[in-house]
């Protein structure tokens, strides 16, 4: 029982994370029916611009939780021009074109941002610094840290705030009519551009939040780390239902527990064969039996709630 309670925790941890960064996915296709395969390179990018600048604000003696802060601040900002540069400068020109020339588009740009990251920050791994001094919990057996907590606690209320601002907000409901049609919102008054441009921007906080996750529960950031998350984090938003929020989320939760059960569990019925060196094969197995059995998602339907 403390195995299986302790693979739903890592799993519940490491779900939250894919649930942010499936957030980005699945907003930007609801509204343009565009997957940007570059959003996984957005998440290393604010991984690193939030490390460098906790690293130095360091440096200058500013106090530990301050200097989270800005560099969190700072991530964000970072991360949300860099978005609207990406939409504006790669994706708004061909956004009448066949749609493999976006697709195409979109993984020219993350092997472009792959190698500037690299030209920037090195080939090294960069380690998170130690900020508090943190303690291990255990709940039925299970050890959980004041790190995993905090993770699963913000990435919660990130989520329900987002659902506010989609469903309670005059921007969410601009983003909601310029899904389901962009002329007919256009006709309306909705400046469909600003508001794909905003779309953009969310997500890419988000992915700057969930890059500083992932680096301070691993300890680790490198210029190579968004590639494999933002293709599992693709997976979780194909497994709930790409273009539906709340699928998204189900997703990435889902894909967690899939992936700490299966390598806890199958890993030790085959003998350590799938074991957490191959945790990643159950993501791309989930990813090919949703396409085969339901290509629509868990929530996904013929005409789904969209960004």
């Amino acid at each position: 029982m403390e195995i299986f309670l302790q693979q739903i925790i890592n799993g519940l941890v490491q779900g939250s994370v894919y649930a942010l960064v499936a957030l980005g996915y699945t907003m930007v296709y609801g509204i343009l029916g565009l997957i940007n395969f570059a959003h996984g390179e957005v998440v290393m990018v604010g991984a690193m611009l939030a490390l460098s600048a906790l690293t130095a604000m360091l440096g200058w003696g500013v106090p530990p939780l301050l200097a989270l802060l800005l560099s969190v601040g700072l991530a964000m900002a970072g991360c949300m021009a860099l978005g609207y540069s990406i939409e504006r400068i790669a994706y708004r020109p061909l956004r009448h074109a066949p749609r493999l020339a976006p697709l195409i588009t979109a993984i020219g740009v993350s092997i472009v941002l792959q190698n500037l990251a690299m030209m920037i920050w090195g080939r090294q791994y960069h380690s998170f610094p130690m900020l508090f001094a943190t303690s291990s919990h255990v709940i039925g057996g299970a050890i959980i840290n004041d790190i995993q907590i905090a993770i699963v606690i913000l990435a919660v209320l990130i989520m329900a705030g987002l659902m506010v601002v989609v469903h309670r907000t005059r921007l969410g409901r601009a983003m909601r009519a310029v899904a389901e049609n962009q002329h007919s919102a256009q006709l309306m008054g909705v400046d469909v551009n600003r508001v794909i441009s905003i779309t953009f921007m969310l997500g890419s906080a988000l992915a700057a939040i969930a890059g500083l996750m992932v680096s301070a529960n691993y300890g680790l950031a490198h210029y190579y780390m968004g590639f494999l998350l933002g293709l599992k984090a693709f997976t979780a938003a194909v497994l709930g239902g790409i273009g539906n929020l709340r699928g998204a989320m189900l997703g990435g939760l889902l894909l967690g527990l899939i992936e700490s059960l299966g390598t806890g569990y199958i890993g030790d019925l085959t003998g350590g064969f799938f074991g957490s060196n191959y945790q990643d094969v159950f993501a791309f197995f989930v990813l090919i039996a949703v396409l085969v059995f339901r290509p629509s998602g868990l929530l996904g339907e013929r005409i789904a709630e969209r960004a």
